[in-house]
């Protein structure tokens, strides 16, 4: 019989803590590569990823991944080096609740319900069958300049909690990528546990079902009871704290999209469009951890390399649909958020569409 658990979301748009972030900075720095240049267009500083209670958008994280992939360029096995430094500490709670689980199966069970408080942004869905546990990893809406780096990096992490869990080195019966064969792949042999097979439909591993009996060394029932009531707490007040964001950034994509000159509403047209007072928008979207300011720029950012790579678009149209009244004000924008000139970074991404890097 063939049972399918799948999480509670389906998409890697979800808020998080900034553990996640701040593992990626410190990785950084021991590169060479400063705080300052990971964080560059996010809005966080160090001292705000040191707080345990900070929350901060999805998009927010996948700026310093990008940043992250920027400095230090994206590597065949940058994604599995990173990866590895997810222990199960780095999840906080939620990692604690998967410790004191009695069992690797019901802690997984636990993970997949709780999926919204871990970093992954690609989704896995798993299938216990007779012979056989599967999880297939979902990667369809990781945007395709990261796709790579982050199918590698969460398997990788959720691997690592398997070991984490367990005590142990846990090898895998088999895993599966998407992408082309890297070099240097006696490292992922050494770490999974068996030979990954590349260029297949999916993204996927799996394990011996036997593994899902084990019992975990530091289960507790009294633990993970409190545990428990914690994340669910958690996911109820991070819930509540997202759907104002969420219905702020939709309003804020041009109405035309990218074909068309609407520029995004301002801050009061959003706060009538969504019956509110503008100091009261303000007053929500700051419990929600962002600002009008923060979730513009993230559509403008988006909207803007997507039509820097797939429209022949001048800069100066570009900005006008984007709703500046200056081209130069938009270039000083996007360089803020890139590090790069908009002419820069259409030439490169075109370089690279003629010249796929080495995978």
């Amino acid at each position: 019989m063939t049972t399918v658990q799948e999480p509670e979301i389906s998409d890697w748009d979800f808020p998080r803590g900034g553990a996640s972030a701040a593992l990626m900075v410190g990785f950084a720095r021991e590169r060479g590569v400063s705080a300052g240049r990971m964080l560059q267009g996010t809005g966080l500083t160090e001292q705000t990823l040191a707080d345990p209670d900070v929350q901060i958008d999805a998009h927010i994280e996948l700026a310093v991944i990008r940043n992250l992939v920027r400095e230090l360029g994206d590597g065949p096995l940058l994604g599995v080096e990173v990866g590895r430094r997810y222990r199960i500490t780095t999840f906080g709670i939620f990692g604690f609740a998967c410790v004191s689980s009695p069992t690797l199966g019901e802690a997984i069970s636990f993970a997949l319900r709780y999926l919204e408080l871990s970093f992954t942004f690609c989704i896995p869905v798993a299938r216990f069958q007779p012979g056989e546990f599967v999880a297939r990893v979902h990667d369809e809406r990781v945007p395709a300049d990261v796709r790579r780096f982050l199918v590698q990096r969460d398997v990788t992490a959720m691997h690592q909690m398997l070991c984490d869990l367990l005590g142990r080195r846990v090898e895998l019966v088999r895993a599966e990528f998407d992408f082309a064969q890297p070099p240097n792949v006696e490292l992922l042999t050494e770490i999974y546990g068996v030979l990954p097979r590349f260029e297949q439909p999916h993204n996927l591993f799996a394990l011996n079902p036997t593994e899902l009996e084990q019992p975990l060394p530091q289960a507790n029932e009294s633990t993970w009871a409190m545990c428990l009531a914690q994340c669910r707490d958690l996911v109820s007040r991070r819930r509540a704290r997202t759907g104002i964001a969420a219905e702020v950034r939709e309003r804020l994509v041009p109405r035309g999209g990218v074909d068309g000159f609407a520029a995004p509403l301002g801050i009061d047209a959003v706060a009538r469009d969504l019956n509110m007072s503008t100091r009261t928008l303000r007053r929500h979207l700051d419990a929600a951890g962002t600002s009008y300011r923060a979730l513009l720029d993230e559509v403008r950012r988006a909207l803007a390399e997507e039509m820097l790579t797939a429209t022949p678009l001048s800069v100066s149209d570009v900005a006008i649909r984007l709703g500046y009244a200056e081209a130069s004000t938009f270039i000083h924008a996007f360089k803020r958020w890139t590090d790069t000139t908009p002419s820069a970074y259409r030439r490169t991404r075109a370089e690279r569409a003629i010249t796929p890097a080495v995978r």
